[in-house]
């Protein structure tokens, strides 16, 4: 099994991939973070002319979740927000391959008091994330502070899946497939931080409809579970970049009060909310891209 996975990584139809990782590795290596920025922005404003079908998904998403800007300002914020993949391909190599060194001047964390409170009541700590655009380089900075796991979806690309593998094993506690659930509660009991992302949509018996931004959103059931589970507590860790080059802010925010609660549909309604708090923060940097609004029964596919 291990030789055919090896063999499919380095068969011909992924030397692309393996070109792009060489290249990644390269400005991670060479280029400061000032030029990384400017290198990455130049790179989201191509793809935001090429790449039409991801283009078409941003600008839906915005014009649902943001039916108060002007169409001025939501084409505005869809440029941005391609900047900002921009940017996050490039900080993807920083987060696999640049020293700490390097990173220790541009990481700036708040809130790790709430970790280290939660942490003491030894039933591990339920992290609940978000997909901002650069969540590997804020997970650096992190780890300089806390050891933590994280729960992630396997990749198509056999290449991206075991570099995504491989360097969040190396730089993260564990990398745990989402859908290991027995895995996240083991963590949890060694009074170990679990990150989840429950922002993306997902389909079956344990999702439901949750209002994301007003919008009915295909939801993860996963956090109020384990958390009921678990007995973990649940608070909110999320970074973004900061203006100029200054670098990225980690945020731990405090626990959640009465969570879970009375049931896994106010739990999971109450989880939409918390995200679409952070991801106003920094609009530009969450994930828009994603077709964050499919798979919604009995609802139209706005895409």
């Amino acid at each position: 099994m291990a030789d055919s996975a090896r063999f499919t990584r380095f068969s011909p139809r992924t030397w692309p991939t393996w070109l792009l990782l060489a290249l990644l590795w390269l400005v991670s290596k060479l280029a400061s973070y000032r030029v990384a920025l400017g290198i990455g922005r130049q790179l989201g404003r191509i793809g935001y002319r090429v790449a039409a079908r991801r283009r078409h998904i941003t600008e839906v998403n915005i014009s649902l979740c943001f039916p108060n800007l002007t169409p001025a300002e939501q084409s505005e914020l869809v440029r941005q927000h391609f900047e900002s993949i921009g940017i996050g391909l490039l900080m993807l190599g920083f987060s696999w391959w640049a020293s700490d060194k390097k990173l220790q001047p541009l990481s700036h964390v708040t809130g790790l008091e709430h970790l280290d409170r939660s942490l003491q009541q030894g039933k591990g700590v339920l992290m609940l994330g978000m997909h901002f655009i650069d969540l590997d380089l804020v997970g650096r900075i992190l780890r300089r502070h806390h050891p933590f796991a994280v729960v992630y979806r396997k990749h198509e690309n056999p290449v991206i899946e075991y570099a995504f593998s491989h360097y969040r094993t190396k730089h993260f506690s564990r990398a745990i497939p989402r859908e290991d659930v027995r895995a996240v509660l083991r963590a949890l009991k060694q009074n170990q931080i679990v990150w989840i992302a429950p922002d993306q949509a997902m389909r079956g018996k344990h999702s439901l409809l949750a209002p994301f931004f007003g919008v009915p959103a295909a939801t993860t059931t996963i956090i109020s579970r384990i958390a009921r589970l678990s007995g973990a507590p649940v608070l909110l860790g999320f970074g973004y970049r900061l203006p100029g080059n200054q670098g990225y802010l980690f945020e731990a925010q405090p626990p959640l009060q009465e969570f879970p609660g009375e049931s896994v549909e106010s739990d999971t309604a109450r989880v939409n909310l918390e995200i679409e708090k952070a991801a106003r923060i920094a609009p530009e940097q969450y994930l828009w891209s994603h077709r964050r609004f499919k798979r919604r029964r009995g609802l139209p596919n706005p895409y």
